[in-house]
């Protein structure tokens, strides 16, 4: 059991790490390590293997798959396969660096699902920061990636501080770093406990004001922005809070808090998404709005639905990017315009990208239509309610958008390249999971689906799922009726085509003013500090220049004669050094006779 436990997360990451060294057959090697991964993780689910040792100062650590992590390593190891086996036809240069950097943060991700401490998490937390800036930045020869890369970066490690913050007041208020502990905190520590967990977990999900990382992240290859999107990075903060849930609810202050928090992302990024006219800055926003969701879920602590929700959206959001990478890949383009017939093209492309797409708008019978649903079955809150459901509504209309801009009628395309048949394998069955995935918010089985994670929660009602079909159904006819009059219609304008400014509005407030400090501190530290220590050393040399000459002819001088004397007295010692017998006895004559008068007179 245990060994499973290490095996789950070590395998992928023993073999990224080889595969950034050896960098041979690195497509067959990380198929394969991702095929064994699935295995493991489903076998993991079944038997729920942990793993625990001792570190510092008696404080444990370990690797544990109990309810939600067992959902967790299956939906990360099964995206993961299907997401790598479209890179494997996708992906053509640095095959080794490439590959063994999606490994890597695979594992990671599979730590961060299945640790038990905060010093396990926290460390997977850190891994997977730095792989996103390296995937972001494969193609690191155009520096406009590796600026995008650095700003996602860079935004994310902001976030990552709260979890620092919480590991360090967990072990001043309850004396242990284990996640299970994290409720007994004594307070004031467990209200800062809190709040570095909802920092960390908003900025690593891209909520709100951190969203515009995620459009930033775009600049990486169409495998990493599936795998990043749907069940590594982004899921990860609402991971976190989904299984902090019980610590937010006993602050007082940080569910509503959480719960506003995604409520308002979906409904701001919602309205972003549907201004796009890049199908990838389509899909980004509204990752955003969908994590959302799943924060919304975790502040109302319905973790249940929110779990669902999680991973419905897991299987849409890997179909959709990846249907965006093919055509991407095949038609060079990802403007929207352009792509008007790329699905009468590619039909299996476009029927695959069009069920990923309607899911997305929570269109009956598909998945994210009941999922959604078993979270807002748990908002009590009226105004949370309202916000909430205009951002499913918006749901309905960006997705609306992306699926009648590609299945348009269009001009003919020139083809830049072909699409093989690993691009095309894993769509059919993405698809699929898109579209049965639902099934587990249904009455029926949302009970046994609440005891797996040890989680209850309300089930959605069949009112409140009638409604919101409706309403997803009338927004997608509507934007059927009205885009082929208006092909050209936009969603909104400059503010939310740029991401509401999020950007330039943490630059202005943020990193200005950091630099400004930064410079106005080296000024400080060049003109005082390094002109003090310059000053000192000076001193002391023109000191050192000042005493020279008394010692010189002071100590120095003393020095000097004592040293003559010894030679003189050496001179005179060696004078009695003549050879002769006959002098070394009248010498040792005298000697003794003085010797007999020092004696006498003593006496």
């Amino acid at each position: 059991m245990s060994l499973l436990a290490l095996l789950l997360p070590g395998l992928p990451i023993v073999a990224g790490g080889a595969l950034l060294l050896l960098r041979r057959a690195a497509r067959v090697v990380a198929l394969l390590v991702a095929l064994v991964t699935v295995i493991q993780a489903v076998l993991a689910a079944g038997v729920r293997p942990a793993v625990t040792f001792e570190m510092f100062a008696g404080f444990e650590a370990g690797l544990a798959v109990d309810g939600l992590s067992a959902v967790m390593v299956v939906t990360v190891a099964v995206i993961a396969l299907a997401v790598l086996v479209f890179a494997a036809g996708e992906i053509h240069e640095s095959q080794g660096r490439f590959f063994g950097l999606m490994l890597l943060f695979v594992g990671a991700m599979l730590v961060t699902v299945t640790a038990a401490d905060l010093v396990l998490l926290l460390m997977a937390w850190e891994v997977m920061g730095a792989m996103s800036y390296a995937l972001i930045g494969f193609w690191w020869r155009e520096p406009g990636r590796v600026r995008s890369a650095t700003i996602a970066f860079v935004t994310t490690r902001a976030g990552d501080l709260g979890l620092y913050l919480a590991a360090g007041c967990a072990i001043a208020g309850a004396h242990a770093l284990t996640l299970a502990s994290l409720g007994t905190t004594s307070t004031p520590w467990l209200h800062l406990v809190a709040a570095g967990l909802v920092a960390a977990a908003l900025g690593k999900s891209a909520q709100l004001p951190f969203s515009f990382w995620l459009s930033r992240a775009m600049a990486g290859p169409s495998p990493v922005s599936a795998l990043l999107h749907s069940a590594t990075m982004v899921a990860a903060g609402a991971y976190l809070l989904l299984r902090t849930a019980p610590v937010l609810a006993a602050t007082g202050w940080a569910g509503p808090l959480v719960a506003w928090a995604g409520a308002l992302t979906a409904l701001l990024l919602g309205a972003v998404a549907f201004a796009q006219h890049d199908l990838k800055q389509l899909l980004a926003a509204s990752t955003c709005a969908q994590i959302g969701f799943m924060v919304l879920a975790a502040g109302v602590s319905a973790v249940a639905g929110g779990t669902a929700q999680l991973i419905a959206h897991a299987a849409v959001k890997s179909l959709l990017f990846l249907g965006a990478g093919a055509w991407l890949t095949s038609l060079g383009t990802q403007r929207l315009p352009e792509l008007r017939g790329a699905a009468r093209r590619y039909p299996l492309v476009g029927v695959t990208f069009g069920t990923g797409a309607l899911a997305l708008a929570g269109l009956p019978p598909l998945s994210l239509w009941v999922t959604k649903d078993a979270v807002l079955a748990a908002v009590d809150d009226p105004a949370l309610s309202l916000v909430s459901l205009a951002a499913g509504v918006l749901s309905a209309a960006y997705a609306a958008k992306a699926v009648i801009a590609v299945w348009l009628p269009g001009p003919e395309h020139r083809e830049v390249a072909r699409l093989g048949l690993l691009e095309r394998l894993p769509l059919p069955p993405l698809a699929l999971l898109a579209s049965v995935l639902g099934i587990i918010g249904l009455p029926a089985v949302f009970e046994a689906w609440s005891r797996l994670l040890g989680a209850p929660g309300p089930a959605p009602e069949a009112g409140e799922l009638a409604v919101s079909g409706l309403l997803a159904t009338a927004v997608v006819l509507l934007a059927g009726w009205v885009r082929p009059r208006r092909p050209e219609a936009s969603g909104g304008g400059g503010l939310l085509t740029g991401w509401l400014r999020l950007e330039p509005l943490a630059v202005a407030m943020l990193w200005q003013p950091l630099m400004t400090a930064a410079r106005a501190l080296a000024r400080f530290d060049d003109s005082v500090v390094d002109g003090a220590v310059r000053a000192v050393s000076r001193a002391a040399m023109a000191t050192a220049r000042i005493a020279r000459s008394p010692f010189e002819s002071g100590v120095d001088g003393v020095i000097r004669g004592a040293a003559a004397g010894a030679g003189r007295l050496g001179a005179l010692a060696r004078k009695p050094q003549t050879g002769q017998v006959h002098t070394y006895l009248a010498q040792a004559t005298v000697a003794a006779v003085i010797l007999a008068i020092v004696i006498v007179l003593v006496r």
